[in-house]
C-alpha cells in the first residue's frame, strides 16, 4: 500500500468514528454530564383513598314450618276408602260407564275415608321451629393516606429548583447538567 492510500484510509476512518464530535462544530454533542445537587425539603404527596374491605356477617334465625302428626295415619283410611268405593262403583256401573263409575267410587270412597279418620283422630297439627344460620357479605369503607411520591426543592449554583420523584432522594439529588451554545 502507498502513501497515499494509507492517508486517505485513515482519513476516511478518522472522518467516520469522528462525526459526532465533527456535527456541532467541533463541540462535543453529547453534551450532558452529572453532578449532585443538596436537598432542601423532600415533602411527600399524600393522596387518600378509601379502601373497602369485605366482610362476612353471620346470624341464626328460628325457621318455622308446620308438622301434621296425624297424616301418616289418614293415610291408610283414605287408601281403604278408596278402595271400597272403587269396588261399589264397578258393582254399579255397567258397559262402557263401568270405568267412570270405579274412578268416581275410588275418589268418593277416598274422600269419605280421609274425613272419617280426621274426626275420629283429630288434628295434630303442630308449629315448630329450628335454627337456621344465615349469612350477608357487607363492605366496610376507611380512609388510607397513600404517598403518591414526593416534592423535592434542591439547590443547584446556587439557584432552587424543585421537582416531583417517586422517591425520597435523601440528602442530595443527582443533577443532569447539559451545556449547550445558544443558537
Amino acid at each position: 500500500m502507498n502513501a497515499k492510500t494509507r492517508i486517505a484510509t485513515f482519513a476516511l476512518a478518522a472522518m467516520l468514528l469522528g462525526s459526532n464530535a465533527w456535527a456541532d462544530n467541533g463541540y462535543r454533542n453529547s453534551g450532558a454530564q452529572y453532578d449532585y445537587a443538596k436537598v432542601i425539603s423532600a415533602e411527600p404527596i399524600i393522596n387518600y383513598v378509601t379502601v373497602k374491605t369485605p366482610v362476612q356477617e353471620c346470624w341464626e334465625e328460628m325457621q318455622y314450618y308446620t308438622v301434621d302428626n296425624n297424616a301418616g295415619k289418614r293415610g291408610a283410611s283414605t287408601l281403604l276408602g278408596a278402595i271400597i268405593g272403587g269396588v261399589v262403583g264397578h258393582q254399579i256401573g255397567s258397559g262402557r260407564g263401568n270405568d267412570a263409575a270405579t274412578v268416581a267410587g275410588t275418589m268418593i270412597g277416598a274422600a269419605i275415608g280421609n274425613s272419617s279418620a280426621r274426626k275420629h283422630q283429630g288434628t295434630a297439627v303442630e308449629q315448630q321451629g329450628r335454627p337456621v344460620e344465615r349469612c350477608e357479605t357487607r363492605y366496610r369503607s376507611h380512609q388510607e393516606e397513600r404517598v403518591n411520591g414526593y416534592r423535592v426543592m434542591y439547590r443547584y449554583n446556587g439557584q432552587k429548583y424543585m421537582t416531583e420523584m417517586p422517591y425520597d432522594p435523601g440528602n442530595r439529588i443527582k443533577v443532569r447538567v447539559d451545556i449547550r451554545p445558544a443558537r
